[in-house]
Order: C-alpha cells, then sequence, then structure tokens
C-alpha cells in the first residue's frame, strides 16, 4: 500500500497558488509593459475637465482605459477649449479634448486639425441670467449691453452664446463677453456680479439654478433642444489632433479612439452609484446628488458610439458664420475636418 500524500496546508496552497498565478500572468504582463513601452506618453490638453461635457475622457482615464491599451496619458486642465486648443498648436500637448468646431476655424487658418472620435451629440450648454443682476429680465433684449459670461472668447461657450443672442437681435458689439474659465472661477463670477449672464455648462448650469443664482433662458442640453437651437445634429465634444499626429503616431491615435469607445459603452448601462464612485469627488461640487441630476440631464447626448454624426460637420458649418460675423465666409474641406477610420476599429473591438 503506498503511503498516503501529506496534507498541503494552506500556506503551502497559497504559495502554489500565487505561483501559478504569476506563472499565467507573467506573460500577460510583460506583454502590457511592452506594449505601453512601445506607445509611450500622450498628453491630452482639455478646457474644464471637471463638466459633464468632456465625462467620457474622465472616465477613459480614471478607469483605466487608456492605461489598458498601453497609452501613459497626462491630462492637462485648462480653463477653456480654446486654450486647450492653443496648448496643442504651441506643442505642450499632442490630442485636444474639445468642440469639434475648432478644426473648420483651424482649416480656414490653413491649420490642418482633425477629430477622430467623439464624445458628445450635443453640446451641453446652457445660457442662464443672473436673478440678483437682472431681476426684471423679460426676454434676451434686456441684455442688450450687459456683461456675458463664456469660459472663454473663442470657444464653444463663445460661440453658443453668440448664436443664441443673435437670433434675438443682439449683434456681437451689443454685449461684452467675458472670460471666467470653468467650474468655480465661473460660478464665483455670475454671484459676484462681474457677468450678468452665463453661457456653460453642467453640473455648473444645474447648481446655479438650483440655488437660484440664474434662470435658464437658452437651453442646449437636450438632443431635442440643441437640435433646434443649430437647426441640425451639432457635434460637440470630440479628441482631435493635428492631422500629422495622426499619421506619424496611428497607434496612439487607435489607443486614444478606444480608451473614450469603451468609456462610452460603458455609460450605456453604468449606475448613478457606479458613476459617483468613478469620478473625482471634486467634480461633484459638493453635491452628489446634483451631480446625479445634472448627468441624467445630459445622458442621451453621449455619443453612442463615438461616430461623427452623418450631418454633424455640415450643422456646425452653417451654425459658425452666424455665431461670428467674421466668419461669414467660411468654407471647408468637412472630409478633412474628421475621420470615422478609428472609431470602426474600436467598435469592432467592444462590440458597439
Amino acid at each position: 500500500m503506498l503511503p498516503r500524500s501529506p496534507l498541503l496546508t494552506r500556506r503551502a496552497f497559497g504559495s502554489v497558488s500565487a505561483l501559478s498565478a504569476a506563472a499565467v500572468l507573467a506573460p500577460a504582463l510583460v506583454r502590457a509593459q511592452a506594449d505601453e513601452a512601445a506607445l509611450g506618453r500622450v498628453t491630452i490638453a482639455v478646457g474644464g475637465q471637471g463638466v459633464l461635457y468632456h465625462l467620457p475622457l474622465v472616465l477613459a482615464d480614471q478607469l483605466g482605459y487608456f492605461r489598458a491599451e498601453g497609452l501613459d496619458v497626462t491630462i492637462r486642465d485648462l480653463p477653456a477649449g480654446a486654450l486647450a486648443l492653443q496648448a496643442v498648436q504651441d506643442g505642450t500637448a499632442d490630442v485636444c479634448a474639445g468642440a469639434f468646431e475648432h478644426t473648420l476655424r483651424q482649416q480656414a487658418r490653413g491649420q490642418a486639425f482633425r477629430s477622430f472620435v467623439v464624445l458628445g451629440r450635443a453640446p451641453q450648454l446652457a445660457l442662464g441670467v443672473s436673478l440678483r443682476a437682472v431681476p426684471a429680465y423679460k426676454d434676451l433684449g434686456d441684455l442688450q449691453g450687459r456683461r456675458i459670461g463664456v469660459s472663454s472668447v473663442g470657444s464653444s461657450t463663445h460661440m453658443a452664446a453668440s448664436l443664441v443672442l443673435g437670433r434675438a437681435g443682439l449683434g456681437p458689439r451689443e454685449v461684452n463677453f467675458v472670460s471666467v474659465g470653468s467650474g468655480v472661477g465661473a460660478m464665483n463670477a455670475l454671484r459676484s456680479g462681474q457677468v450678468h449672464a452665463l453661457c456653460h455648462a453642467d453640473p455648473l448650469m444645474t447648481l446655479l439654478e438650483q440655488k437660484a443664482d440664474t434662470r435658464i433662458v437658452a437651453d442646449m442640453r437636450s438632443l431635442k433642444s440643441a437640435q433646434e437651437a443649430f437647426g441640425g445634429a451639432m457635434p460637440a465634444g470630440c479628441l482631435y489632433a493635428p492631422q500629422a499626429f495622426l499619421q506619424k503616431q496611428p497607434a496612439q491615435a487607435q489607443a486614444l479612439a478606444n480608451g473614450i469607445v469603451h468609456a462610452l459603452k460603458w455609460l450605456q448601462t453604468a449606475a448613478p452609484a457606479d458613476l459617483a464612485k468613478a469620478v473625482p469627488t471634486g467634480y461633484l461640487m459638493g453635491d452628489r446628488g446634483l451631480y446625479l441630476a445634472a448627468f441624467n440631464r445630459v445622458r442621451e447626448t453621449y455619443s453612442p458610439n463615438g461616430a461623427m454624426p452623418e450631418e454633424g460637420p455640415a450643422t456646425a458649418l452653417r451654425v459658425l458664420p452666424r455665431a461670428h460675423a467674421e466668419l461669414a465666409d467660411l468654407k471647408a474641406d468637412l472630409a478633412r475636418t474628421y475621420t470615422n477610420d478609428f472609431v470602426r476599429k474600436a467598435r469592432q473591438k467592444f462590440t458597439l
């Protein structure tokens, strides 16, 4: 009779299990590290990372989706989208997270920028009038001669406010646009009377509305309201980059698109509690319930798959001259302002 094998102790079993797991995971870990070394570091400039407009970017970073694609991503958070674009032009960032219409304006200036993954299908913006500064407000005409806060002159908030006011008969010289940045700075500008009205994104506008600081007079935070305001599907937040970057670093661009598409897929089924845990606490603005309420308001506007809306570029091209008189003769080769090539591959990977 053969002797009975001694029983394996818990400690020994744990050691064996750990070694077995290491043997299985080691090749994957090596491959991941090799991929990361191969793809390297990418810097993304963004104007106001904490606003819901940029939520897919925040999630792709916070949930580790960029890292899983082998990228070491650094995000530079700046007060406004126009400043984020400037960072890319200055060479301090590789890619910009911002409004699609910037690619049209830059093409008109002889600079080739191209969107390669879309975050949102509507700008998620609202124009609110200060209840303290303009207590007798009746209509948009009451804003003549007033100071209108925008994240920065040249940003999407400036474009949206100009469009809304222009439709009410107020030209750019009949109001004063003031750059107030984003987040707390923009909120304080309205509350202190530095500006009489503010065009901005959520959760800030929901906070100001619920705290009775502002009255929303133009709302572009749903697909329907945005389509009415812009006359069609208006692409909003996206990742865009110089054409040279997309040509020289296609693997990095693909990894970025994969990370965003992965985040968009996560958003489709995410529970409110999951979202609150995923974003940095500071982005909740001290009120978790308010943040989630603002998210639910704009949730439908996020891209379902990262692809450019079919009529989106044409809508943006129509809108810009209406918002900015100096762009009256704006012409663009729309096919050179975006590409869905990276998104197609990402959608195959994540079955979207």
